[in-house]
């Protein structure tokens, strides 16, 4: 199935404009459920109720209403919000160029792929060569959704990507947390650390060789329910040990490390393919946290 794109844009820096695409480039595979009424089976309807009318109200007769004061709503409307995006929606203009190591990875929200859309090759290949040699990648601000976002576009497997980003102010501050920073470290506590680091170590990250497995032990128990067996549902037991003295642990780790046997070989995708369970991770629509507990009721 070929790619679909989620929506449009233009890059824009300097007198230079390059028509995007751009392209959902993850999405979880998280397993979702369904309420059902525990009596019958039957999958709930939420709904919207006013407590003041004591009547459902259909959606087409929701407004937005922005909480100013305790219950005092100020009322705005989509055409209001609209307006305020402004021909810019569409623009993502480049403000500045940076080392990607200057970003801190706390800011990234979601990642998109971007395409050049018609008439847009050439300027996007250029960009996209141009940002790979310098080692640099664009800081820019871009309206999607309704929403004004602070974006990160940088070169990477070839073509140009996207990450939507979170502002300053909606990074909480580290300042407040403890940190343990009046523990005392014994001597050689650190080198055994660093040792036991570097027996862990790899060259590279590769994702391949990791996978969720919760929802496969999920989807394993929906499968054996569908076919009407009987299921006694336990998740792996990990004993931890409580750690009194650290030196001692490190010690341990490291021995039980080297001890261990070499790690076999990931399943080659055919061969994984194979193994395909029958349920398929459904997702949902978000559902407001108001609705949700009213579900759950």
């Amino acid at each position: 199935m070929p790619a679909h794109a989620t929506g449009s844009g233009t890059i824009s820096f300097g007198l230079v404009s390059i028509p995007v695409k751009l392209y959902t480039a993850a999405a979880s595979q998280s397993v979702s459920f369904n309420l059902l009424h525990a009596k019958c089976g039957s999958r709930i309807k939420l709904q919207n109720f006013c407590p003041v009318c004591n009547e459902v109200v259909d959606r087409a007769a929701l407004v937005r209403g922005y909480e100013f004061a305790k219950d005092q709503y100020v009322r705005v409307g989509d055409e209001e919000l609209k307006g305020l995006e402004g021909e810019a929606s569409k623009v993502i203009d480049i403000a500045e160029f940076v080392p990607l190591t200057s970003v801190d990875p706390i800011y990234f929200e979601k990642t998109y792929y971007l395409g050049p859309d018609k008439g847009g090759e050439k300027a996007y290949r250029l960009l996209a060569d141009a940002m790979g040699a310098h080692g640099r990648v664009a800081l820019a601000k871009f309206v999607m959704r309704g929403k004004e976002s602070l974006v990160l576009i940088r070169p990477a497997q070839g073509g140009l990507m996207l990450h939507t980003m979170y502002f300053a102010d909606e990074v909480r501050s580290f300042g407040e947390i403890e940190k343990g920073e009046s523990a005392k470290i014994k001597e050689g506590e650190l080198a055994l650390a660093l040792q036991l680091i570097d027996g862990l170590s790899s060259d590279a990250f590769n994702p391949e060789k990791y996978r969720d497995e919760y929802r496969e032990r999920v989807l394993e128990l929906v499968n054996q329910k569908v076919e009407g067996k009987e299921v006694t549902a336990a998740g792996p037991q990990v004993q931890r040990a409580q750690v009194i003295d650290l030196m001692e642990a490190l010690k341990q780790s490291l021995a039980k490390r080297a001890a261990a046997p070499p790690a076999l070989p990931s399943v080659a995708p055919a061969a994984a393919a194979e193994k395909k369970p029958l349920a398929k991770a459904k997702r949902a629509e978000p559902v407001p946290a108001k609705k949700a507990q009213a579900g759950k009721k």
